[in-house]
């Protein structure tokens, strides 16, 4: 038997599980698996995988968010450890608490990037190398000057940890300008600057805060304004073979002060033109940032002068993984299923379609907004579970807490996923949640 601290960022339990080889199931490491990646592990442990929980220092109190999808995490990983100081010690812990060397290195979140890559690479297992200057596939500077290089469109931009760094940069920029974290989350951080005293006030702002989703202190990246639609590209790789799992436009919006709340996206047939440029786009990004295995999540604009590169995600999709029945109702399956073809079987890997088949319904992803703010006695959300086409709702608000407009992704009251096969019906429905939330009825506030 394990006997297996967690950190002092944790409250401490002993863990009291079997070896993996003593309980005969071959291990997985996922590393930060909060939001979609504990569905990851929860797939992995569908299909009769132990799966170790490793934590990052960035991942601080992300590792509690666990979707309730995620039925049995964490309790059910087989371990919970933390990233130690060098990757071999990391590497000796992982050998240490399996009995055993593991199957895979996966990624479950944003910060586990970094550590997913040189773990992976390090144990010689399936992954993406560290060399040519990719070690942290989360800095999106880099990412913009790899696919530049690769003589596809970029933004243009500029980091530093100073004023005095970037300061030139609206110097010679048309405003609007993007300020926000060299690697952040969710839209945590990003604000649509329209003068260089705003940009200025901003960059100051982000250099003395704290900020969930990452490493503090981090540099901070100026971009030039992108006008367009946005869209959204899934894809899993195994080999340097991309596909993708679905493409999505997002619906981004000013709300209560904030310029970039997302509202909720859609799926885009990938058979149409405008699919076919982007997924051919995104491809090209990932050769460019040397992605040959597992799950990405591609932020593009569509541009006067064509798609041009947001940031790109070495992990699955997030959102708490509130879009998975929507992919899985419009096309059988999820990214998340196939992310782990990718990693554990070659041959379902290769019967997957390189583009997501023609749906089966019509549907959206809603995000749920908070317009007003204060204690909430209560929840009204069956409001929204009664509407005919919902089919799926996660909550991230509860009774006896205090509630605040909506921002950016942490601050959202929940995700709902909307699915008929007659389109009115959809529309219908959405129209009635968007009155609910102005109204304010899908909570009630102390007075």
């Amino acid at each position: 038997w394990l006997k297996l601290f967690r950190s002092q960022a944790h409250p401490k339990h002993l863990s009291t599980k079997p070896s993996a080889m003593s309980t005969g199931a071959p291990c997985v490491v996922m590393v930060d698996p909060y939001s979609t990646g504990a569905l990851l592990a929860q797939e992995l442990d569908q299909r009769s995988y132990a799966v170790i929980a490793m934590w990052t220092a960035d991942s601080s109190e992300l590792r509690w968010r666990m979707p309730k999808a995620a039925k049995g995490f964490p309790e059910k990983f087989f371990a919970e450890v933390d990233e130690q100081a060098t990757v071999a010690l990391t590497a000796d812990l992982v050998r240490d608490v399996a009995q055993s060397e593991p199957l895979a290195v996966i990624c479950g979140g944003d910060t586990g990037v970094k550590l997913t890559d040189a773990l992976s690479e390090y144990m010689g297992l399936r992954g993406n190398t560290t060399a040519g200057g990719v070690k942290n596939r989360r800095d999106k500077q880099m990412q913009q000057e790899a696919v530049k290089s690769a003589g596809l469109r970029s933004t243009r931009s500029v980091c530093g940890h100073t004023w005095w760094e970037v300061k030139g940069f609206t110097e010679a920029e048309e405003f609007p300008i993007i300020v926000k974290p060299l690697e952040s989350s969710g839209n945590q951080g990003v604000k649509l600057c329209h003068t260089e005293g705003e940009a200025e006030t901003h960059f100051h702002l982000l250099a003395n805060s704290q900020r969930k989703g990452g490493p503090q202190r981090e540099a901070i990246i100026l971009q030039e304004y992108l006008k367009g639609a946005e869209y959204m590209v899934d894809c899993v790789s195994r080999d340097g073979v991309h596909k993708s799992t679905m493409v999505w436009v997002t619906d981004h919006g000013p709300a209560n002060g904030s310029d970039f709340v997302l509202f909720g996206i859609r799926c885009v047939p990938s058979g149409s033109p405008l699919a076919q440029e982007l997924i051919a786009y995104v491809h090209g990004c990932l050769e460019a940032l040397r992605i040959t295995d597992g799950a990405t999540h591609t932020e593009v604009m569509m541009t006067e002068t064509g798609p041009c590169l947001v940031e790109v995600n070495s992990r699955c999709h997030g959102a708490n993984g509130s879009w998975m029945p929507l992919a899985l109702a419009l096309t059988g399956y999820t990214q998340v299923e196939a992310c782990v073809d990718a990693f554990m079987n070659a041959e379902a890997f290769d019967r997957l379609p390189h583009a997501p088949p023609d749906f089966m319904a019509f549907g959206i992803l809603a995000m749920l907004l908070s317009y007003h703010e204060g204690h909430a006695e209560s929840t009204c959300f069956d409001k929204v579970r009664e509407l005919q086409s919902v089919v799926f709702l996660e909550e991230q608000m509860s009774a006896g807490r205090w509630v605040k407009k909506s921002t950016d992704m942490p601050s959202l009251i929940g995700m709902c996923v909307l699915v008929h096969a007659d389109p009115t019906v959809v529309e219908r429905d959405l129209e009635a949640i968007r009155e609910m939330e102005q109204e304010g009825s899908l909570y009630v506030l102390a007075d």
